[in-house]
């Protein structure tokens, strides 16, 4: 395992981090005490870079966080999302920015997962009716307080991405990024680029559909349900796109997962890909991929199955599109 600098200004993490948001259920059931094996595992590996979200179970899955490294803090940067609200059902309900709103977020998931600090900590998305100056002006102040170290983003566009950093220095971007998600090469990628700003990969995997082992309908429980990409003729489509890049994965002898995951590390230095397993089976199959080189052969090809624009739906249901200023935003010529 090998370390990656998280922009300019950011931490050392390692080159692949472990999302942790389907062993909270959003991904259908997820087993306690599988999840909690595959963290320590990660760890053991060399990962250290651990993504949650104050959301993700309504804090459970802070909570699981806080028990898998329970005499093991110093092992991990975690990097914690917030803003997002939801309800006894689990209904979601927009995303509050509000200064006087961070910090109590931040004062829940600091009291969740046991810590006096977290690494790092990002908006989930921009609130449109807060200024992105006052919600990352607010972290600002908890970074002096102490009570956090490095300040993230989470889907924004180019010109609310150089507001952020005129603020306070920005290590990250968390966005997705996979072979069937590349708006980010519209203007996002350049900016960060410019600007210092690492990225953070997150859906290498298309959230399962490019992983290889999908081939069914979603579960009950499972939020992949409302995905144009997992929906009727959509879904046939897409999976012809993982039959092609199927082939090129077994003249290499790995797997789909692993192919898919070294094309998103591959794409440069600064750009850190978050694999989402939640078993240890799964991510014993995407640390694998830590050993895939591809040569210019192997990305032509690659291009040549799975073209740009190529995936068939967008990435989220419509009510969740217009919630992301990345889309809005993502061809907006830089400043």
């Amino acid at each position: 395992m090998k370390d990656r600098q998280l922009g300019s200004s950011g931490p050392l993490v390692s080159e692949i981090g472990l999302g942790c948001m389907a062993m909270s259920g959003l991904y259908g059931p997820a087993d306690r005490r599988a999840s909690i094996a595959t963290i320590h595992q990660a760890l053991e590996a060399g990962v250290t870079l651990l993504d949650t979200g104050d959301f993700y179970g309504m804090g459970h899955n802070e909570l699981l966080i806080a028990e898998a490294l329970r005499g093991r803090r110093e092992d991990a940067v975690i990097s914690v999302k917030f803003g997002a609200l939801r309800d006894a059902g689990g209904g979601w309900h927009g995303y509050d920015g509000r200064p006087k709103a961070v910090k109590n977020f931040l004062a829940y998931s600091l009291n969740r997962l046991g810590v006096a600090c977290i690494d790092i900590y990002r908006p989930s998305r921009l609130d449109p009716t807060v200024p992105i100056e006052e919600t990352i002006g607010a972290i600002a102040e908890m970074v002096k307080a102490g009570n956090v170290r490095h300040i993230g983003l989470s889907e924004m566009g180019p010109e609310t991405i150089r507001r952020a950093a005129a603020v306070h220095p920005i290590c990250d971007l968390q966005i997705e990024y996979s072979l069937i998600s590349r708006g980010i090469e519209d203007g996002i990628l350049e900016t960060c680029r410019e600007l210092g700003i690492g990225i953070t990969a997150y859906g290498v995997l298309g959230r399962g559909l490019i992983s290889g082992h999908w081939d069914k309908k979603p579960a009950p429980g499972d939020i992949r349900g409302f995905s144009p990409r997992f929906q009727g003729e959509n879904l046939d489509r897409n999976l012809a796109l993982v039959a092609a890049l199927g082939e090129i994965a077994t003249a290499k002898g790995v797997s789909v997962s692993q192919i898919a995951i070294a094309w998103v590390a591959a794409q440069g230095q600064d750009i850190v890909p978050l694999v989402g397993a939640r078993t240890p089976a799964r991510l014993a199959e995407a640390l694998g991929a830590l050993g895939v080189t591809l040569s210019k052969a192997d990305l032509g090809a690659i291009a040549s199955a799975i073209p740009k624009g190529a995936a068939a739906g967008e990435r989220y249901a419509p009510a969740q599109m217009k919630d992301l200023d990345s889309e809005r935003l993502a061809a907006a010529p830089a400043s």
